[in-house]
């Protein structure tokens, strides 16, 4: 298995950017989503269901995938050998980092959810300052991976 794995490698993390990029891209787009469903949109309005579909879409369409595709790409590079040293600093403040971008997904899709059933119960701030909640994580991932301070 780690000879395939190590003669797909060049592919896997290309394939793993891939889908971290469009990961990332919905993680930054549904909440400004949010905050201008919270702050603009009347509840039960034409553009309340514009607002649920372009939401919907982002998450189902998108994002899970994306989600998805990380995740399968990132634990094959994982199991390829050579290529993570556990005994370091760096994979552990990654793999806390992308389980805590993970639950920020999910946490997003819950508030899917509210818009649904109707709940406006969050402001636009608050959904404002949880949008940078992914370029923190982003920030310490690249960081682990790339400068490997840790």
């Amino acid at each position: 298995m780690g000879d395939i794995l190590a003669t797909f490698y060049p592919w896997t993390k290309s394939l793993h950017v891939i889908s971290v990029i469009a990961w990332m891209a919905g993680l930054f787009y549904l909440p400004r989503l949010f905050v201008h469903h919270t702050e603009k949109v009347k509840e039960g309005s034409e553009t309340d269901d514009l607002f649920q579909m372009m939401e919907y879409k982002l998450l189902k369409v998108i994002m899970n995938p994306a989600m998805i595709a990380t995740w399968i790409f990132g634990l094959a590079l994982v199991f390829t050998p050579g290529i993570v040293d556990w005994s370091e600093w760096w994979p552990w403040t990654k793999a806390v980092s992308v389980l805590a971008m993970s639950w920020f997904h999910h946490w997003l899709a819950r508030q899917r959810k509210t818009f649904v059933a109707g709940d406006f119960s969050q402001t636009g701030k608050s959904y404002r300052i949880m949008n940078e909640v992914p370029t923190l994580l982003m920030f310490v991932i690249v960081i682990s991976v790339i400068a490997r301070p840790f």
